[in-house]
């Protein structure tokens, strides 16, 4: 892949998808926000009671079998946690002070709570040193130069330094998606880049990008990036929609319910709410079933579960052909700024 500021691309729109299948049936209260998958949740379970050994053993187990991709989401889920219950990491570190997946864990947890303060890029220096030891725990970890790569956005940059850290991601896992995600973030027009090099970072790493490799939907969290800063559909719909048709050619690889493209699924919804797009939306919204992820609802709304009942119901009613004649509810809009 070539360096991160010299990637371009031309979006290739693939022919549209037929009609989308039958409806989502889930009552709205059966539908959860993170729901963790069946390898977290015991771990969750443990931590909740003090017992790190449990997570140890799940990252661990990561390493061993270099799930990178579940990995890293295996890590939000516990660095999330963490934010209110670190009592059971404290008590990890404390026994193995140099294990990789403790410090992996306290890396996330630092930056994640430095992120939403008003003072992040002092905080996120602060903690600098906490992302440089995860990223030296294991030379083949691709997941500690994602947080180096969110850090390195954070505290603001320069290219040269963002790329050098890029490289070294490149180097541990070429198609890590979270690493892509946050070059992705650093090249937004929210953040460090413009929407033109959001959109050609994207569309040429998801060309490049394996059979189903979650990257090939990166160009999907690019249009995110665009219609939450204020871009309107109508301005760049062939770039729209084809980020749209690659994630549904992604998603359709992935079993309902299946944990690890559930975000993008969720994204995918948005930009087809954005389009109009209302009978592939609702086919996605029956791939998603009753488990959301908070992201990017929260983003939309204060009530991110809320939101997303709200945007499924509109799916409902207008997927059918009458229902393209009614009053369109529901339409997505953004609250926010971050991708």
């Amino acid at each position: 892949m070539p360096s991160l500021r010299s990637l371009t691309g031309t979006a290739r729109r693939p022919a549209n998808r037929p009609a989308a299948g039958q409806a989502d049936r889930h009552r709205d209260d059966e539908v959860l926000l993170d729901v963790p998958d069946a390898r977290l949740a015991p771990v969750l379970v443990a931590a909740a009671d003090g017992d790190h050994g449990p997570a140890a053993a799940l990252l661990s187990a990561t390493r061993a079998t270099a799930e990178w991709d579940a990995r890293d989401r295996y890590l939000t889920g516990l660095a999330a946690f963490a934010l209110n219950r670190d009592d059971w990491l404290s008590g990890w570190l404390a026994s193995s002070p140099r294990d990789p997946d403790a410090l992996l864990v306290a890396a996330g947890l630092a930056v994640l709570r430095a992120w939403d303060s008003p003072a992040r890029a002092e905080l996120l220096r602060e903690v600098g040193p906490l992302v440089g030891a995860a990223a030296a725990g294991d030379p083949r970890d691709p997941v500690p130069w994602r947080i180096a790569l969110d850090h390195a956005s954070g505290v603001h940059a320069t290219h040269t330094a963002f790329e050098s850290l890029w490289e070294q991601a490149l180097r541990r896992s070429r198609w890590h998606y979270g690493c892509h995600v946050a070059a992705l973030r650093y090249l937004s027009a929210q953040w460090h880049g413009s929407h033109r090099e959001c959109f050609d970072f994207a569309e040429q790493a998801a060309d490049d990008a394996p059979p189903g490799s979650l990257v090939r939907a990166l160009p999907v969290r690019a249009a995110f990036a665009y219609l939450l800063g204020g871009g309107q559909p109508a301005a760049v719909p062939g770039r729209i929609d084809a980020a749209a048709d690659r994630a549904i050619a992604l998603s359709a690889g992935y079993g309902p319910g299946d944990a690890l493209p559930a975000e993008v699924r969720n994204l995918l919804v948005y930009v087809l709410i954005s389009r109009e797009r209302w009978a592939d939306a609702l086919e996605q919204f029956r791939l998603i079933g009753p488990a959301v992820t908070s992201f990017p609802w929260a983003r939309l709304s204060d009530d991110p579960l809320g939101r997303f009942l709200e945007l499924r119901g509109a799916a409902r009613a207008l997927a059918a052909p009458e229902g393209a004649r009614r009053d369109r509810p529901g339409r997505a809009r953004g609250r926010g700024h971050y991708a």
